[in-house]
């Protein structure tokens, strides 16, 4: 009798050790894929930041590659720009000589000069009184019959009181404004007028006397043919 209680008792501990070694070898499986599915994403990690890091380095060329051409454009702009401003420059320069020799080429036929000492142009001041606009109307009536082109040339000129640059712009303030009257009321072509301002550099009486500094505040109108 106690042989068969050995049997049952034998295959009731191998009943249960076998589940445990089953369980046992399943975890251990298990737990091998997982290591394994790691191993592989760590490896798969690393390369993923090996490229990255080689992007990053791609990009950072890229950058220097095109901070380097725009530096290049905006050098390229200003020297382009600074080539219109000089041609330009030029351009006027040629302008100015070349009515300078037509100038010299013409007669002058008629001038007017309009200065305060005549009632005309006030000590800092550019308007043109009655007087002075009466003066250009009588001008022009006198070149009606004038068969010839005309070329007007406007001086603006002023005393010496103030600062020059000052007395400068005054002094082609004042010829312009002769300008722009003559085009306005009489629609003299502008392109046959030509305006300068020589401020207080050339003045027709002394400075030091009012009388004198009234003479000098004056705008000539010299017409040419």
């Amino acid at each position: 009798m106690r042989k068969p209680v050995f049997v049952v008792g034998l295959l009731a501990l191998t009943l249960g050790v076998a589940p445990a070694c089953a369980t046992k070898k399943f975890v251990r499986t298990e737990v091998g894929q997982v290591n394994d599915k790691v191993g592989t994403l760590g490896k798969s990690l690393e390369d993923t930041q090996e490229r990255v890091r080689q992007n990053e380095g791609r990009i950072t060329e890229v950058d220097s590659k095109a901070a380097a051409a725009q530096n290049s454009a905006n050098q390229a702009g200003q020297a382009a720009q600074a080539a219109s401003q000089q041609a330009t420059q030029v351009g006027q320069q040629a302008s100015a000589r070349s009515d300078s020799i037509e100038a010299a080429n013409r007669k002058l036929i008629y001038e007017v000069v309009l200065s305060e000492d005549q009632g005309k142009f006030r000590s800092g001041r550019t308007d043109l009184p009655a007087e002075a606009t009466a003066a250009l109307d009588q001008m022009v009536a006198s070149l009606q019959n004038q068969k010839s082109a005309i070329w007007v040339e406007i001086e603006g000129h002023t005393d010496n009181v103030g600062d020059k640059k000052f007395n400068e712009q005054l002094g082609l303030n004042r010829a312009e404004a002769v300008k722009r009257y003559l085009y306005e009321k009489h629609q003299i072509p502008l392109h046959k007028m030509n305006v300068i301002s020589y401020g207080e550099e050339k003045p027709v009486a002394p400075n030091r006397t009012r009388a004198g500094r009234a003479q000098n505040r004056r705008v000539v109108i010299k017409v040419l043919a």
